[in-house]
């Protein structure tokens, strides 16, 4: 059984909860369930938490400070149990979005357990976070044979120059992991040391253009801040991080034909990762944050040992500089693949509300002009908001959210890429087969060249909530009209979604859940028998995908062991 050593998230929010005069410490990592829901809630009706730009999610956030907390003796041990959390997500005829940390694209029943301990020692930070997985991993109705050999080729064009499996493997799926665990050095603002979490980059509610909870956390040293640090032009959180992914060891397609027809087999290489982010709130903007985001990626094996080698997130941004006489023959030779982002956020205080955007692109420019007159080319972008509307009691409050992430490449590919021969998509790269780890896309989940757009309206009440998801999913619009877009009959796959969400805190048990029904139009392609050229008709697949997550949190009795 394949074993993924992974999902190590970067512990983020430690947050303080009064329940019954008590305080609770735990550390949270990035995307838990309700809580950063909650804790970016909070930012937009109070100000105590006015620096955190939500751009950066990976720090733990020191709840003594929060609380004004001094220790009369710091030469003890602290030790803390972390929040136990148990998912179990199910999928009726096949997956969909919903995946987070460990767990994988899964028809059928899946659990997911995560739970451990935090030790803190002086400038020492030890986070023992592991997780597990168990997966009923059925079979489902996928990309079928059926297809004229042109439209089967377009389809592993893309699945050749990525690693998203259809099926993580035969049989069940499980899998024991190091999860969110770390071993760190805090002094200050910052943090030094080595981590396996998950990461999360950028402002999103829902997705990530770089990194998210997507895929299982990968090892990786790293320097980073904990919390904002404050200098004389204003707060900045950011990270430069070393790491190493994986690829998922399984074949494209369900069908043992096609891969064996057109499939070309993931190297077996791991891949070395170099990456930074800053973000940074200008102290005479209130409620403005920016920021950027860089990542390299390459096969071990083609990597060098000098400066650049390693830290290749200091190159230029632009080709000019690294080609010689024009030609970029030496340069492409390293087989680097690039992604850059810029973002912002910004809080609307006085009316509860924000927005948000996230702009990236994953090829350099040949210069400036170019980048300018062409800013579309290998793209991808998402735009966001959350509004708070108060009612007649203070705690309670309408929340309208949204966000639309869109990936699909822009029309000037029918330009720059004659016949469409070198194109690709997000995450994709025609020479390191995808911005991965384990098989799952590191940023955005929802499927290769896929467009999305989300819409939540709830009632909430502070961990509680009760309302309504509506969700449309374009599918691999990537591959359609590559395949698909000068005929009439076949028409795009979307999945429209109806939503019902259901959060409640019950003392020191919470409940996070999730039901979805889902319409697949056109789903994966296929017509109708009845279906002609001239009155087009694709078959529909209705299909269910339900989340329940419950969280211990547990009371923070700070076990103190003196070492004088």
């Amino acid at each position: 059984m394949f074993v993924c050593i992974h999902k190590f998230r970067f512990s983020l929010l430690i947050f303080f909860f009064v329940f019954s005069n008590s305080i609770f410490s735990q550390n949270f990592p990035v995307g838990y369930p309700i809580f950063e829901e909650n804790f970016r809630r909070n930012q937009l009706i109070d100000s105590s938490f006015h620096d955190l730009s939500f751009n950066f999610k990976t720090f733990p956030f020191i709840i003594d400070s929060l609380i004004n907390i001094k220790n009369k003796n710091p030469n003890y041990i602290k030790i803390n149990l972390v929040p136990i959390l148990l998912t179990s997500d199910y999928n009726s005829k096949r997956p969909y979005i919903g995946r987070d940390y460990s767990m994988i694209p899964n028809r059928g029943s899946q659990f997911f357990l995560s739970g451990g301990i935090n030790v803190k020692y002086l400038f020492f930070n030890l986070v023992f976070q592991p997780e597990f997985v168990y997966a009923s991993n059925l079979s489902y109705f996928g990309f079928q044979e059926g297809f004229t050999n042109n439209v089967i080729r377009d389809r592993f064009h893309f699945w050749n120059f990525n690693d998203f499996p259809e099926k993580f493997g035969e049989g069940i799926y499980s899998n024991y992991n190091l999860g969110q665990s770390s071993f760190t050095f805090q002094y200050g603002s910052f943090e030094l040391g080595f981590a396996n979490r998950n990461i999360w980059w950028g402002p999103g509610q829902w997705n990530s253009l770089i990194f998210s909870n997507n895929a299982p956390g990968f090892p990786h040293f790293t320097f980073n801040t904990i919390k904002p640090a404050k200098t004389f032009l204003g707060y900045f959180e950011s990270q430069i991080l070393l790491g190493r992914l994986e690829s998922s060891g399984f074949n494209a397609s369900q069908s043992k034909y096609l891969n064996f027809n057109y499939f070309n087999s993931v190297p077996k290489d791991w891949r070395f990762l170099n990456g930074m982010t800053m973000s940074f709130q200008p102290k005479w903007i209130s409620g403005l944050f920016i920021g950027f985001s860089r990542t390299f990626q390459q096969y071990n094996d083609n990597r060098g040992n000098s400066f650049l080698d390693l830290f290749p997130i200091f190159e230029s941004f632009t080709k000019t500089k690294l080609f010689q006489n024009g030609n970029s023959v030496d340069y492409d030779a390293k087989a680097q693949d690039q992604q850059v982002s810029v973002f912002g956020r910004y809080l609307f205080k006085r009316a509860r509300a924000e927005i948000y955007f996230e702009f990236a692109r994953r090829d350099h420019s040949f210069n400036w002009r170019e980048f300018f007159l062409n800013p579309e080319h290998a793209r991808a972008y998402l735009l966001g908001f959350n509004k708070l509307v108060r009612l007649q009691s203070d705690n309670k409050f309408i929340q309208f959210r949204g966000e639309i992430t869109h990936q699909q490449e822009s029309v000037n590919r029918y330009i720059r890429y004659i016949g469409l021969g070198g194109f690709t998509s997000w995450h994709t790269h025609y020479q390191v087969r995808g911005f991965t780890n384990y098989g799952q896309a590191l940023g955005v989940g929802i499927g290769t060249g896929s467009n999305v757009q989300t819409l939540e309206i709830s009632l909430v009440d502070k961990f509680n909530k009760a309302g309504i998801l509506l969700e449309r999913l374009a599918n691999h619009q990537d591959f359609f009209y590559r395949a698909f877009g000068q005929q009439n009959e076949h028409k795009p796959w979307v999945d429209l979604s109806l939503g019902f969400l259901f959060d409640h805190q019950w003392n020191n048990l919470l409940l996070s859940s999730k039901l979805q029904l889902i319409n697949g139009l056109n789903y994966q392609w296929q017509l109708d028998p009845s279906s002609t050229p001239d009155f087009p008709r694709g078959q529909n697949l209705f299909s269910i995908h339900s989340q329940v997550s419950l969280i211990y949190l547990f009371k923070n009795k700070d076990k103190e062991k003196n070492k004088d």
